[in-house]
């Protein structure tokens, strides 16, 4: 069956088009997304009880971390599962997989790179988030090393998930990426891009 990814002729066994238009699944995600963004930041404003000013970093932070714990054990948690089905399902995450995956179609080929790098964030990266937001929100000294661990982690991992996309395409002319703005610049780019600082 023709699908639309690339690089041409890549093959995604039983793949099955998205029933859900995006403008419907994108807000149910971003209710989903508000709904663990926003108590995180509510909890992390409440000092936990104590009577510490509490910055709008710290609430910033927590929210930050809150958001990365949620993408990384349920969303990416869901890749790693799914990963060799997600092409033939229509549940709301495997939709919005087979959505970003017109930015990266390693995600839908089991990729060893992706899998590999998407195992550790799962099981390493999501649950040490959590962690860094309950340091945060209880003002645990312990939260400045991993919030540095946990960004380094992140740092890490889009430098590598960047460099071998590039190197595919520089050193063997494929291009796993649609060429459209929205995919590249704004799917590749930009949804990777705010784990370099964070």
């Amino acid at each position: 069956m023709d699908h639309p990814y690339y690089p041409l002729g890549v093959s995604i066994p039983n793949y099955l088009p998205n029933d859900l238009p995006l403008s419907r699944s994108l807000p149910i995600f971003g209710t989903l997304i508000g709904s663990i963004v926003g108590p995180a930041y509510l909890l992390a404003g409440s000092g936990s009880g104590s009577r510490r000013r509490v910055r709008p970093i710290d609430r910033f932070a927590a929210s930050w971390f809150a958001l990365c714990g949620f993408l990384h054990i349920a969303f990416e948690g869901y890749y790693i599962l799914h990963r060799t089905s997600i092409s033939s399902k229509n549940t709301l995450f495997a939709q919005l997989w087979k959505e970003y995956t017109l930015s990266d179609s390693r995600y839908l080929t089991s990729d060893i790179f992706t899998v590999c790098v998407e195992t550790i964030t799962v099981f390493a990266w999501g649950p040490l988030s959590l962690i860094t937001v309950l340091g945060i929100c209880t003002n645990h000294p312990s939260r400045h090393v991993f919030q540095i661990v946990v960004c380094v982690a992140h740092l890490y991992g889009v430098a590598l998930y960047y460099a071998t996309n590039w190197a595919e395409q520089r050193f063997h002319g494929v291009s796993y990426s649609r060429p459209e703005f929205l995919y590249f610049w704004i799917y590749y780019v930009g949804f990777n891009a705010p784990l370099i600082g964070g």
